[in-house]
């Protein structure tokens, strides 16, 4: 637990390049499938007939129960547990640090195999709860008003990296086994740190695990994936996982969205919004969330609300209008309640619902836009270099 603040406790084909063993060179289960599990156990020298049943065993120790060690998986014989133990892991992302916020809101930096972080927040309200789960270190993108677009990209996360930030949260809210009902950690939204759709293999394999009803079982209707507006996936999206779909708009001029949202260049509003309104499942029972960052002078006149109206025809939609929330170096200001609160009018009056999101978790840098690590991405001369270094300082130390 830290002691600061009110701690308590680049492109589409970018490759994940976390290591997917432990350090002592144990295979990690986190992150794979029954079938990859199943294979992993028939390569450890399982018999194959028996392989799948083991992998269902695995499966709901891992993810139902939220079990790490061999040990308590009681339901698979004393010597299979331990030659298990000889042979994989059950990880976990490490807390680095741990910060809580006034009102509740929680954000963990979270350490990787390789060193490399990232940050997920939990948000709670009173009888459930929200985790901002992040799909990268750092970002494909450089929206202006955000801080994670600061960096730049270091590294996909891999499934079982993506993953571990909703069972690390659940450790800490102590909620194994799943439970059905009445749980802190009810909806997951993929907007944390990246690009999802940029990162959309290892994001979708996740979050099957997650919806998967013998295990973590959190529906598809609970989950929420954010995107800047990556055109060419939303429909795969929409296909293979069926999530609710969130629109990073904050612009409804080409001109200004190429300035704070650049992907705009690559994918204008028009495509963006065409792809919307032919995305998988929409119904005005299951609308596309569109957020909206009010940004003072920007994009947040009454001109700008009526055009948004516009944009927006047909397209069953809600809109999320967000206070902007500052970072060191930002160049924008927030607008003010009275602009803000006169864009909502115009939009609710038009027939779509435009509430204005409270600001959470400000005080811990944890509120939208304002996450970021320290990682940076290495070079291959880097890391042979500092592997060099460890290598000479180990032969010199005496047997």
């Amino acid at each position: 637990m830290t002691s600061q603040a009110t701690a308590i406790v680049p492109d589409i084909a970018a490759r994940a390049d976390a290591p997917a063993a432990a350090a002592d060179g144990r295979q990690d289960l986190l992150g794979l499938t029954r079938s990859e599990i199943a294979a992993a156990l028939v390569a450890a020298g399982e018999p194959e007939k028996a392989a799948k049943m083991r992998a269902s065993q695995l499966w709901h120790w891992i993810y139902y129960r939220g079990s790490r060690d061999f040990a308590e998986m009681t339901t698979l014989a004393k010597d299979m547990r331990e030659r298990l133990a000889g042979r994989f892991t059950v990880g976990r992302p490490q807390a680095s640090r741990d910060l809580k916020s006034v009102d509740g809101t929680r954000k963990w930096l979270l350490k990787f195999a390789d060193g490399q972080e990232a940050e997920c927040v939990h948000i709670p309200e009173d009888d459930r709860g929200a985790l901002c789960v992040s799909s990268q270190v750092g970002c494909t993108l450089t929206c202006k008003f955000c801080h994670t677009g600061t960096m730049k990209l270091v590294r996909n996360l891999d499934a079982g990296e993506i993953v571990g930030q909703v069972m690390l949260a659940r450790d800490h809210l102590e909620e194994w086994p799943s439970p059905k009902d009445g749980r802190m950690l009810s909806n997951i939204v993929m907007m944390g740190m990246g690009e999802p759709l940029y990162n959309f293999d290892n994001v979708s394999k996740a979050l099957k695990i997650v919806m998967d009803n013998e295990g973590i079982a959190i529906s598809k209707r609970r989950i929420t994936l954010s995107t800047a507006g990556v055109v060419p996936m939303i429909a795969r999206c929409g296909a293979e996982l069926g999530v609710n779909l969130a629109i990073s708009l904050h612009a409804v001029r080409d001109d200004i969205r190429d300035v704070i949202v650049p992907i705009n260049k690559k994918y204008p509003i028009k495509d963006l919004l065409a792809a919307c309104a032919a995305y998988p499942g929409l119904s005005n029972a299951r609308r596309i969330t569109f957020e909206y960052v009010m940004l003072k002078g920007v994009n947040d006149t009454p001109a700008d609300a009526k055009e948004l109206v516009r944009l927006l025809k047909g397209i069953p939609a809600k809109v999320n209008l967000i206070p902007f929330n500052p970072w060191p170096g930002a160049p924008y200001e927030c607008s003010s309640d009275e602009a803000i609160r006169k864009f909502s009018d115009i939009v609710f009056n038009a027939g779509y619902s435009s509430p204005v999101r409270t600001p959470r978790g400000r005080d811990i840098m944890a509120a939208c836009g304002q996450l970021k690590s320290d990682s940076v991405k290495r070079s291959k001369a880097d890391i042979l270099r500092e592997q060099a270094a460890k290598e000479a300082t180990a032969a010199a130390v005496p047997a």
